[in-house]
């Protein structure tokens, strides 16, 4: 069956076959890890040429959402908590090694109305309802990370009726709830230990301390996580990579 692209729109071809491709990743045409047509076959699909047909997959590549395998085809991206964890866990020991953290105590979800700055962040109305969830990741038999993590209720509904989560987030995300987080926004800034957040990490107050604020986002810049992170970088430190 072909599908013809809208000949009045002003926009470029591929990006309208973008559109449509996105549309069907959303709505759950193929799942996660699901091997979705080549660029032949969306090219006849849409009548166009195979070269837009590529660059529409690109883009979709490109931003995350879909995955190139050599020799096997392309996959709609399936967040695992191995991939999770250190794509967006930028800690690392001084000799270079990553840290896996771990969550010995997981957080438990607790339902609650967004105060201004977590409505702010999450750019939701002022007293909806979010998720809280608060916990201390170590890094061997050493605290390393105390995170606050807010998620809108809406979004993730049952979840505020867990127990306890898994040591990473972002594949149940998308297992459960069907939301894919494509990128992340983080400020870094320096703060010193004070009160329970020093007692958590098992630091005197005054100790320097890196504070991470992250905003996660999916699909169309949808928010769907505002987490902030205060470390005790003792031995490790903070590395991104710029491309």
């Amino acid at each position: 069956m072909t599908v013809s692209v809208n000949t009045a729109d002003p926009r470029p071809l591929y990006a309208q076959v973008r559109e449509i491709l996105l549309a069907r990743i959303k709505g759950g045409h193929w799942k996660p890890g699901e091997l979705i047509p080549n660029e032949f076959d969306v090219a006849a699909e849409f009548n166009v040429s195979q070269g837009t047909a590529r660059k529409a997959i690109d883009t979709l590549a490109a931003d995350g959402l879909v995955v190139r395998r050599q020799g096997k085809g392309t996959y709609v991206v399936e967040h695992t908590p191995a991939d999770m964890l250190f794509r967006f866990f930028q800690l690392y020991r001084d000799d270079g090694s990553p840290i896996k953290p771990s969550s010995p105590i997981p957080g438990r979800p607790i339902r609650g109305a967004a105060t201004p700055q977590e409505a702010a962040a999450l750019e939701v109305g002022a007293g909806e309802a979010v998720i809280r969830i608060e916990r201390t990741r170590f890094a061997g038999e050493r605290p390393l990370v105390h995170e606050t993590i807010i998620l809108p209720d809406v979004l993730y509904p049952g979840l505020a009726d867990h127990s306890e989560i898994p040591n990473t987030l972002y594949d149940l995300f998308q297992r459960a709830y069907g939301h894919i987080i494509v990128r992340a926004d983080e400020r870094v800034t320096p703060i010193l230990a004070h009160g329970p957040i020093a007692r958590s990490l098992g630091v005197d107050d005054g100790i320097p301390l890196l504070h991470i604020d992250r905003v996660s986002f999916g699909l169309d810049e949808q928010r769907l996580e505002w987490r902030v992170s205060i470390c005790h970088l003792a031995g490790a430190h903070y590395f991104a990579r710029l491309k």
